[in-house]
Order: C-alpha cells, then structure tokens, then sequence
C-alpha cells in the first residue's frame, strides 16, 4: 500500500519567544515491511539529526531568535506491504527488559491489576491473550477526544473510563507490565479511511518472548499495511513526534494538521 502523508504542527505565542528547542519525532522507522519512497521535514532554524535510545530518528530544531510562531512540517510516501505482519523482530537495543519498568504515565493501581486478572489469560496463544486483553480495554475506555491530555497516566485513563488512543495504549503498557510482559508505547500514523479516527495514532508492542506484536487497542487489532510507525518508547513521552521547550512566549497555542491518504486519493484532489 502506498500511502501520502502530511502532518503539520503549528505553534503560535501572544508574546516574542526568545529561544526554542523542539525534538522532533517524525521520520518513521524502516520496520514491520515499511519503505520510505519519499520524505522530508520542514522546519525553521538549525536542525541536528541523531539516533536515540529507543532507535527512533530524531532531530533537534532550534530558533536562537525572537519568534511568535514556529511551524514544523513533515510530508511524504510510505510503502507498506499488502500482507505486512504485526509481528517485529527485536533490534536488541535498548535491551527488552527496559520496557518492564514502569513510568508515571505506565504505573498500575489496584484498579489496573484487577483489569489484568479478569480480562488477560495467563497462559496460551499469545495473541489471543493479547486481543482479550484489548477488547477489555477498548470496553473500559471509551473512545472520547478531548476528555484527557497527554499528562493523563493509565490510572487516571481508566478511572475516567474516557480517552482516546494514547490512553487505550498506556493503559495496554500498564496492564502487560503488570503482568510481567515488557510493552512500549508507539506513536504513528494510520490510514483510517471513512472510521473517523485521527490519522495520528498510538498503540502498543507486547513482548511474546521473542518477538514483538503491534497490538492496537483502540481497533480491537493487530497493526497491518495501513500503520505507519514513527517511534517507539516507554510511554508517550519518550514516543511523542514533537516535544519541545521554550524562553519566554507567554501564552500558546498549538495546532495539528495531519492526513493519511492512498495515492488514488491524493491524485483526486
């Protein structure tokens, strides 16, 4: 499947910002049958590129001059394989038992663990375990924008019982690690066609013991030809596509603009 996507982010302020440093995560990583046909980052000011922890691409963007907006745009063609497998193969670094250790965003509670004993069977197919386990989230969890924030953590997602795919993907991480099964979280893009879902999108990896299983618990699904993956981390924070910090500013706004579309659409407009 050959897929255009465009995500612009735009950053407006009511006062001059006198230096800013965005992380931008936003080249999509060349795993799960993925190619990058063509892609390219727009940005203002200086930007370096490196490799982090996690295996994501990262650049770092930085404006040493006054400013009262910032637009960072990111556009392409991806191509997926038609019969693209949720399972990924380990790049062995960071090792798998660091996405065991639990984050603000990841802890569970009490109310999670009993999550954990009702809905997740502790030993079989794993990935039947798996889509039990997303069914009980997507169930307990329903689909709400604007409910949460990206500070929301898994305890709160779910004792909102509201959210949308980053809550459904901490409270997935929460579950397995509490059950003894490394997962991390992955933020991306998916061709939703007429769903009604955002194109941006997040779900998760579960650890099978020698694998990883792209599990999205907000489609009750394994992730296939139609998901696009950026990064991956601990939770969202480690995962965001851009993150940044700034001097000076006061007041923000932010907005986000991102389509997912196949080439046949794209060549209708």
């Amino acid at each position: 499947m050959l897929l255009h996507i465009r995500h612009e982010t735009r950053y407006h302020y009511d006062k001059p910002v006198q230096y800013s440093i965005q992380a931008l995560r936003l080249t999509p990583r060349l795993e799960a049958g993925l190619r990058l046909k063509e892609w390219r980052i727009t940005t203002p000011g200086r930007r370096r590129v490196q490799t982090d922890a996690y295996g994501n691409t990262s650049h770092f963007m930085t404006i040493e001059q006054p400013h009262d907006e910032i637009s960072v745009l990111a556009e392409g063609w991806v191509e997926t394989d038609d019969l693209a497998s949720a399972w990924i193969e380990d790049e062995g670094k960071p090792p798998v038992l660091t996405f065991l250790q639990d984050t603000p965003l990841t802890r569970a509670d009490d109310a999670l663990r009993h999550l954990v004993a009702e809905s997740l069977p502790a030993a079989g197919d794993f990935e039947q375990r798996m889509l039990e386990l997303m069914t009980a989230v997507e169930s307990r969890i329903e689909y709400r924008p604007g409910i949460t924030d990206v500070e929301c953590s898994a305890i709160e997602a779910l004792a909102h019982g509201y959210g949308v795919c980053q809550d459904h993907a901490h409270v997935m991480i929460a579950c397995c690690r509490s059950a003894g099964i490394p997962a991390r979280y992955v933020s991306g893009y998916l061709y939703t066609g007429d769903e009604g879902h955002a194109a941006s999108h997040a779900w998760i990896d579960a650890w099978d013991g020698s694998r990883w299983l792209a599990c999205d618990a907000t489609h009750k699904r394994f992730a296939g030809p139609t998901y696009c993956r950026l990064a991956v981390g601990r939770d969202y924070l480690d995962a965001c596509p851009v993150r940044g910090i700034r001097h000076g500013g006061g007041k923000e706004g932010m907005s986000a603009n991102v389509s997912v579309q196949t080439q046949q659409e794209q060549q209708q407009q």
